[in-house]
Order: structure tokens, then C-alpha cells, then sequence
């Protein structure tokens, strides 16, 4: 029997999202994609679309896991806060539709898919390529992000 892990890296203007589905030793599928709002719209507007958008992709793929990007304080005060709203948006999704979050660090996500925690962009996404045997990177960085964080999650509880 498969299951789907749904990674999301959570982001104002663009939350990215990745799905892989595992069956007994291995993945058999991938997906990934971006949910984005413009800075013209309205903030309410802007985490309805991000709802709306993460309820879509978890009633169609029925996730049994998620995994989050932690959100880390850097200098911007008003990124931190619209990604944390963001991230509200979906703890409260998974509180809703009762799947287990798990949370990640950068430093994890990078150590978990290259081994080394200080791995460039450049160096996780082509490990992301390699590992799920994909033509290309996914693009957006931010949906390759997402499925990463995936990976991370599957690599990081041994479920292969």
C-alpha cells in the first residue's frame, strides 16, 4: 500500500509544495507546484488563496504525513511575520484534516538529501534530481523546496 508525503516550504508570495508517494521500498511518483498571490492583493485574500490552494492538493493526493520548513528569524521582521502566517495556514490545515506535521530546518533538509549541512541551492536540487530520477530540477526553487522537504521527511524517518 503507498502513502504520500506532502513538503511544503511555506512562503507569502509563493508556497511551494511537493508530493511523493512511497510503496513499500521505494517512490513511485512526484509531484510539485507553487501556490502565489501578488503584493497588490489584499493580505486576507493572499492566505485564503494559500488555503484554498493546500485544501485542493490534500484532498486530492490525501497526504498521510506533512512536513513544514521551520521558519527562522533573519533580519526582514515583516518577512518573518507573512511567513509565519503562512505557516499558520497550514498547521491549521493540518490540525483540520488530522495529518501529522513534522518540521525541518534548513540545515536538516540539506544534510538529510546531500549529507552535508551547509550544501548550496545548486548542490540540493541537482541531489533532488538525482535521488527522485527527475529530467530537470523542479522549478520554481521554491516548489523543488517543497519536495525536498519531502524527502528530507521520508529520508530522515527511514520509511525506504
Amino acid at each position: 500500500m503507498s502513502k504520500f508525503i506532502l513538503g511544503i516550504d511555506p512562503g507569502f508570495a509563493i508556497l511551494g509544495w511537493g508530493i511523493i508517494e512511497v510503496d513499500s521500498k521505494k517512490i513511485i511518483s512526484t509531484n510539485w507546484g507553487a501556490i502565489t498571490s501578488h503584493s497588490s492583493e489584499k493580505i486576507e485574500y493572499r492566505l485564503l488563496k494559500i488555503y484554498e490552494g493546500l485544501t485542493q492538493i490534500i484532498s486530492l493526493y490525501k497526504p498521510e504525513e506533512m512536513s513544514l520548513e521551520k521558519v527562522f528569524f533573519n533580519k526582514n521582521a515583516k518577512t518573518v511575520i507573512s511567513v509565519s502566517q503562512s505557516q499558520g495556514i497550514v498547521l491549521l490545515l493540518s490540525a483540520l484534516y488530522k495529518i501529522p506535521i513534522f518540521e525541518y530546518t534548513p540545515l536538516q533538509v540539506k544534510s538529510a538529501l546531500t549529507g552535508y549541512g551547509n550544501s548550496d541551492k545548486q548542490q540540493v536540487q541537482n541531489m533532488l534530481k538525482l535521488l527522485l530520477k527527475l529530467e530537470e530540477i523542479p522549478k520554481p526553487d521554491d516548489a523543488a523546496d517543497g519536495l525536498a522537504l519531502a524527502l528530507c521527511h521520508l529520508q530522515t524517518n527511514r520509511f525506504i
